[in-house]
């Protein structure tokens, strides 16, 4: 897989994933967090291991420790994720997290003791600054319990992206993303036994809901991610998270029918901007490595 392909495939990944706020918002009426969650991948692990059960045939040890340790990461990242979207609006909750975006690069460079490119701290700076006015445009802000979990998804979902960076080049990717989604549903099955009452859906809508986070948030969203990082780097995949309030205003302009206004359309044209100068930059430095 090239590289523009393997974005393409990232940032289809991204849009599918980018649905599933509004349906756990809607979900969470009748459903516990961890109720939603192991339901919703358990029935995604389901359909994907019926798909490509040949893969399993000669799965190493060392590759079902990688996809716990990926299922882990993300389990985190939607229990924070989805506590939080309980005490917060939608649009903040996309916000906060999605301050992802300056962290994968932060990150990195600290666990590398690297120095930081000027190119990839500014596309990550007018990125955030594009998602704060897509999504803070039309909604006050405060740092209440509620945001505090929304940015400690933000910090989950940048470890969970660095680990798929690395795990993604070292195993079977297509294998790691079933595997994750695999236990994401089990942790998520047994923190609703634990901590909730677990319930089926009652109606043929919270089934189509499910039905939805199942096959296209989970199946597509979550097990192709994987797939696409092995040939793109942790910085250029956290700039691609801007695509999901990007992807979100647009649903719900077309749907609900919002008006993104002034504010959300500049915001939506620097997150654009963000993406195109971290693209632009990778682009520029594989000729000089491929040189090297």
């Amino acid at each position: 897989m090239k590289q523009r392909s393997a974005e393409i495939l990232l940032a289809s990944v991204i849009v599918a994933r980018a649905t599933s706020l509004l349906f756990s918002k809607l979900s969470m009426r009748s459903m516990g967090p961890f109720n939603l969650t192991g339901l919703r991948f358990a029935l995604a692990f389901a359909v994907l291991l019926l798909l490509f059960r040949r893969k399993f045939k000669d799965i190493r040890p060392a590759t079902v420790l990688r996809g716990f340790a990926l299922g882990a990461a993300f389990f985190a990242t939607i229990a924070a994720e989805l506590y939080g979207l309980r005490a917060t609006d939608s649009s903040t909750t996309s916000f906060l997290e999605n301050t992802a975006i300056v962290w994968v690069p932060l990150m990195e460079a600290a666990i590398h003791r690297s120095r930081l490119r000027g190119r990839t701290l500014g596309s990550a700076l007018v990125t955030l600054l594009g998602v704060g006015l897509l999504t803070l445009g039309k909604s006050s802000f405060r740092l209440g319990h509620g945001e505090l979990l929304c940015l400690l998804a933000a910090l989950l979902y940048a470890t969970a992206i660095l680990l798929t960076a690395k795990f993604s080049r070292e195993d079977d990717p297509l294998v790691l993303g079933i595997l994750q989604v695999g236990f994401i549903g089990l942790l998520g099955l047994a923190a609703a036994f634990l901590l909730e009452t677990p319930r089926l859906p009652q109606s043929g809508g919270e089934w189509g809901m499910i039905l939805m986070l199942a096959l296209v948030c989970s199946c597509f969203g979550f097990t192709l991610q994987p797939v696409a990082q092995r040939y793109v780097s942790a910085e250029r995949a956290g700039t691609f998270c801007a695509l999901n309030p990007l992807t979100a205003a647009s649903l719900g302009t077309v749907f609900l029918h919002e008006r993104l206004g002034l504010w959300g359309l500049a915001g939506a044209a620097l997150i654009l901007t963000g993406i195109l100068i971290q693209s632009l930059g990778e682009r520029q430095r594989a000729p000089r490595l491929a040189k090297a």
